[in-house]
C-alpha cells in the first residue's frame, strides 16, 4: 500500500481537475526497463562524466538535476540491489534491494562532481533511513554511489564536512557506497514532472518534499553551491 502513495497523491489532482488533465498510468511488465545495467565507470563519454544519486522519488531526483548548468541528461532507475533488470513492481515490493536513484550525465567543464554532491545534500533529508518525505521504504532510502576512487574521496569529504559543521540537530545517515548496477526504470518515469506537470507538482507539494527541505536547509535548501 505505501508503494502505491505516490501514484495516489500524483493522481489526487487529476481527480478534482478538468478530466482533460488526467493522463493514464502506463502499464508496466517485465523487461520493460529498456536497456541492461550502467558499468560502473565515471567516464560516460569524451567531455563528459556520470554520477549516480539516491535521493527518494527519482521523479523529483531528475527535476532537480536537470535544472543545473551542466548537467547533460538525466535518467531514472534502480541500483544497490541484487535482481538483474527490476520492474517498478519488483523494487515497491521491497523484494529486490533496489532503491530509486538518477544516473546523472555531466559536464565536467561546467560543473564538478564535487558541486553536484554539495547540491544533492541540498535536495534530500539526509537524516532519515529507509524514506524520504512521505514516501517510506528501503526503495527510497538515501545514498551517493560512487563511480570510481576519486569520487569516492570526494564524497567521503563532503559527508565529513557536513557532519562536522552540523547544520541540523539530527545525524546525517545517507552513506557513501561503491557503485552498484544502474538499471534505467520503465520509459514511463522518464522524464515525469515534463510528462505530467500537473500531476507531479501536486505530488511534490502534497509529499511536503520542499517544506521538509526548507525547514532542514533554510535558505539553502535546493539551491545550487555559490548561487
Amino acid at each position: 500500500m505505501r508503494a502505491a502513495r505516490r501514484w495516489l497523491l500524483a493522481a489526487a489532482l487529476g481527480l478534482v481537475s478538468a478530466l482533460a488533465l488526467a493522463q493514464t498510468r502506463p502499464a508496466a511488465s517485465a523487461g520493460t526497463t529498456g536497456s541492461a545495467a550502467s558499468p560502473a565507470a565515471a567516464t560516460a563519454g569524451a567531455g563528459t562524466a556520470r554520477a549516480i544519486f539516491a535521493g527518494g522519488c527519482f521523479w523529483c531526483v531528475e527535476a532537480d538535476f536537470d535544472k543545473v548548468p551542466g548537467v547533460l541528461a538525466t535518467v531514472s532507475g534502480y541500483t544497490g540491489g541484487t535482481v538483474p533488470n527490476p520492474t517498478y513492481e519488483q523494487v515497491s515490493r521491497k523484494t529486490t534491494g533496489h532503491t530509486e536513484a538518477v544516473e546523472i550525465t555531466f559536464d565536467p567543464a561546467r560543473v564538478s562532481y564535487a558541486q553536484l554532491v554539495e547540491y544533492f545534500w541540498r535536495t534530500i533529508d539526509p537524516t532519515v533511513r529507509d524514506r524520504q518525505f512521505c514516501d517510506v521504504g528501503s526503495p527510497y532510502r538515501t545514498a551517493i554511489f560512487a563511480l570510481d576512487e576519486e569520487q569516492l574521496r570526494i564524497a567521503r569529504a563532503s559527508l565529513a564536512a557536513l557532519e562536522k559543521a552540523r547544520p541540523f540537530k539530527e545525524p546525517v545517515v545517507t552513506p557513501v557506497l561503491p557503485a552498484a548496477p544502474f538499471y534505467p526504470a520503465e520509459e514511463y518515469h522518464q522524464d515525469y514532472y515534463r510528462r505530467n506537470p500537473v500531476r507531479y507538482d501536486y505530488y511534490r507539494s502534497a509529499c511536503g518534499r520542499d517544506a521538509r527541505l526548507r525547514a532542514l536547509w533554510g535558505e539553502q535548501a535546493g539551491k545550487f553551491p555559490g548561487k
